[in-house]
């Protein structure tokens, strides 16, 4: 087969559908702005950046996102195996070294014959078919004005934030000390314990604290699953210790004392020399996060090698344009993939990267699309961006409440088991069906 694929963007979808592609030999023209032209959140030029966290979440098969991961690993997920190369300890998470992650991935696509890499912006939407939009939430403004006028809806978005990273050396370890999070693997977190004392003063802090403000055209839409932590601050005494503060299951070396509260700070290199804060997404002002920010035990002085940072996330409205292949219903041969599509999260990005990869190579050798089973977490998420209601639609993670229920009644505590079993049995299946999609 000769055929070309022209996709938008190389990050986590972008690279994911073409990797897919390319495994199953077909050409792809892969379009990347950066580094000629960054976003208000990238640091640099390499495929798949995380601009966020460096976490990919669970991976226990009892949690869903654990499960999509599963999924896409047996699919041979460029993502999911590059994330395992370049993991770093996280108890029960799977958290990556974010260069290894990016350079792992920028490697294997440029090294593959069957990949050519543009580096230009693409400030409207091409003519040649099959595409792929791949752009992700942080879309040019031109790209935007033009993805407005061709879906015909206009645009959606919501607010996302960063959290701080911290150089280690410039953390005290006479007051912070290393810990499992929640009893999950090794001592594989630097906890920050606080006492109520401290905790009241630094709430009190970061809801007073002045924050970055939007735009006047900007209306205000937060993802409650990446709420900024000066909001959680505002929403009452406890929110932030049933949150990202949460002390529960660790205690403080040397005594039987529990702390009040506790910031946790996870490894952001293999090195162990960066940290970032966990659940400290924000929207204050640099220097305000500085000063507040070292109001907790342990980062008196801590030297901030990148601050936190909101920005405008772009969605489209997936259940009027989409179909679940991910084609456009009323444009032939337009495909979508990543966050753009209104899923929430890297590995849910990713998976939709693979969804649409594997659907372009179907509309090329002209089979029927491929519809994932529901009962799968990649087909469940894909249902919920398709199928949802579209008059409030919003991002959505992947999670246990999209599946449909089991046939039959099971205890509560083995659900998850039940519905991750079935969710792995069906993907098997779906997988012999359409054996010679999903081979190369």
């Amino acid at each position: 087969m000769h055929d070309e694929v022209a996709i938008i963007g190389a990050g986590l979808a972008g690279s994911e559908a073409a990797w897919q592609l390319a495994l199953r030999g077909i050409k792809v023209v892969l379009y990347e702005m950066r580094p000629q032209k960054m976003t208000p959140a990238h640091q640099g030029g390499y495929f798949a950046e995380l601009v966020c966290s460096n976490s990919f979440r669970a991976i226990s098969l009892l949690n869903a996102v654990g499960l999509l991961k599963e999924e896409m690993r047996r699919l041979d997920s460029l993502v999911i195996n590059c994330a395992l190369e370049a993991r770093l300890p996280a108890g029960g998470a799977l958290a990556v070294d974010r260069e290894d992650f990016a350079c792992r991935i920028t490697e294997h696509l440029l090294g593959n014959p069957l990949v050519e890499i543009r580096y230009e912006e693409v400030g409207s939407v091409p003519t040649t078919r099959p595409v792929i939009i791949a752009t992700g939430p942080l879309t040019s403004p031109r790209l935007v004005r033009s993805l407005e006028s061709f879906t015909g809806l206009g645009n959606l978005y919501f607010y996302d934030a960063a959290a701080p990273i911290i150089a280690a050396e410039s953390i005290n370890l006479d007051k912070a000390f290393f810990a499992s999070r929640y009893g999950k693997g090794g001592e594989d977190y630097l906890n920050c314990p606080m006492d109520e004392e401290e905790y009241e003063h630094f709430r009190n802090e970061l809801s007073e604290a002045e924050i970055v403000p939007r735009r006047e055209f900007e209306e205000e839409i937060l993802f409650e699953g990446c709420m900024p932590v000066e909001v959680l601050a505002g929403r009452g005494k406890d929110t932030l210790r049933f949150g990202p503060l949460k002390p529960v299951g660790i205690e403080i070396p040397g005594s039987s004392e529990r702390p009040f509260a506790i910031v946790q700070l996870r490894k952001d290199n293999k090195e162990g020399t960066l940290y970032n804060m966990v659940g400290f997404q924000t929207r204050l002002k640099w220097p305000e996060q500085k000063r507040i920010f070292r109001l907790i035990p342990g980062l008196e002085n801590a030297r901030f090698v990148r601050l936190g940072v909101m920005h405008r996330n772009i969605f489209i409205n997936s259940p009027l344009l989409l179909e679940p292949s991910l084609q456009m219903k009323s444009e032939p041969g337009v495909f979508w993939a990543g966050q753009i599509t209104g899923v929430e999260g890297y590995v849910e990005s990713a998976a939709m990267g693979l969804v649409a990869g594997m659907n372009v190579y179907s509309f090329l050798k002209g089979d029927r699309p491929l519809v994932f089973p529901p009962e799968t977490a990649i087909g469940s998420l894909v249902n919920y961006i398709t199928t949802g209601s579209s008059n409030n639609f919003q991002p959505m993670n992947i999670n246990f409440g999209l599946f449909p229920q089991l046939p039959t009644k099971v205890a509560k505590k083995n659900r998850k088991e039940m519905l991750s079993k079935r969710s792995l049995e069906e993907l098997s299946s779906f997988r012999k069906k359409f054996h010679l999609l999903l081979a190369y």
